[in-house]
């Protein structure tokens, strides 16, 4: 059996970098070996000892953001691979990114398997390319996101909007803890899931929890 392949996520909001955590390992031949909050804490890690095939960085971090992460890595670890994540889908950003050395670029709403292919693109090919929509003016893709995120705060019902929030707790309460939280049965809190799940993009908490952070929700 072939070793799994090591991994670095570089995601400043824990219940992200958890849910990409999840997502990643739950693939199969990937090990996330290095979690960090920033560039800084990626470097440390690194320095230390560990050992990363294949980066995956937010671009928008605190202390030392995506765009100098991939710089460092580009400069020091020219055997590791760099794929950059970001809510914002915009040329700019995704050709800065290109030029501070990522080998691809993902929007962080895409969905799981697109997820796995650019993972395995970036890993055996050193290179991916998204190939879905971009937004050419930086200004028209955030009046997008406010529509998309005004669309969905239509759908939701107030209390399906308490769920989410529960949700993404950084604590991570389990669906019994929610349930008792909000007063609730678990068999409600399974219907407020599956009800939000076919109002919105979404099929797994993972989902849930990426999409309620490009929202602004938490």
């Amino acid at each position: 059996m072939d070793a799994a392949l090591p991994i670095a996520l570089v995601e400043d909001h824990a219940l992200v970098r958890a849910a990409l955590a999840t997502m990643v390992e739950g693939l199969g031949g990937y090990q996330v070996a290095v979690q960090a909050g920033n560039g800084a804490e990626y470097v440390q890690a690194i320095t230390g000892g560990a050992s990363v095939a294949v980066a995956i960085v937010d671009l928008h971090m605190p202390v030392m953001d995506g765009y100098a992460t991939l710089a460092w890595i580009r400069e020091h670890q020219p055997r590791t691979r760099a794929l950059a994540l970001s809510f914002d889908v915009d040329a700019t950003t995704v050709a800065r990114s290109l030029k501070a050395g990522a080998c691809g670029f993902l929007p962080k709403t895409a969905p799981k398997e697109e997820f796995q292919f650019a993972l395995r693109h970036v890993a055996q090919h050193g290179r991916y390319t998204h190939t879905g929509p971009v937004a050419t003016d930086p200004a028209a893709a955030r009046i997008a996101l406010m529509e998309e995120r005004d669309h969905a705060l239509e759908l939701l019902s107030p209390r399906e909007l308490d769920f989410i929030r529960l949700v993404c707790d950084p604590v991570e309460p389990t669906y019994e803890q929610i349930a008792k939280r909000m007063g609730v049965s678990l068999n409600t809190i399974h219907g407020y899931r599956e009800s939000i799940f076919r109002k919105l993009p979404i099929k797994s908490k993972t989902g849930l929890v990426i999409m309620a952070h490009r929202w602004g929700l938490v």
